[in-house]
């Protein structure tokens, strides 16, 4: 399935990628190798947890690859007139001002202004032009967001 990244969450995934396989996957074949040396497996919960942690792990490289493998870089169109994967907005609710960047799913992180394309905030925002308002269902009701400007 394709995912759309920009190119820098795509450098993000691949880093974690690289790390994940070369220091993460060695710390955990150290304390699987830890806890064999203790004996008996059927009751050695630290035997149990490293494999389970190994499981998530081998879980995320795979996610990774697949997302990188599919992936496709979204380049910016020069003309910054319509809210774009990659752009960086400034929105207007009510009486406060908010800067988002519109980003694929996986790179997605409010905490850091990162909104998805896939969020009803980023499917309301796209291809929308400065001076739209558009209107988002939130947990408080109906919120509108005015674009004020696009980067």
């Amino acid at each position: 399935m394709e995912k759309h990244l920009t190119q820098e969450g795509l450098e993000k995934l691949k880093n974690e990628l690289v790390y994940l396989k070369t220091v993460k996957r060695k710390e955990i074949a150290e304390r699987l190798e830890k806890s064999i040396s203790f004996g008996d497996l059927t009751e050695n919960s630290e035997y149990h947890e490293t494999k389970e942690a190994q499981g998530f792990l081998e879980g995320r490289i795979l996610e990774l690859d697949d997302i990188i493998s599919n992936a496709i870089v979204v380049q910016l169109e020069k003309k910054k007139n319509f809210v774009q994967v990659g752009s960086t907005i400034l929105v207007k609710a009510g009486s406060q001002k908010e800067k988002f960047t519109i980003v694929g799913a996986e790179e997605a992180n409010p905490l850091e202004g990162k909104i998805s394309i896939e969020s009803p905030l980023g499917k309301a925002l796209l291809a929308q032009s400065k001076g739209v308002i558009v209107e988002v269902m939130s947990p408080q009701g109906k919120v509108q967001y005015k674009i004020l400007k696009i980067e």
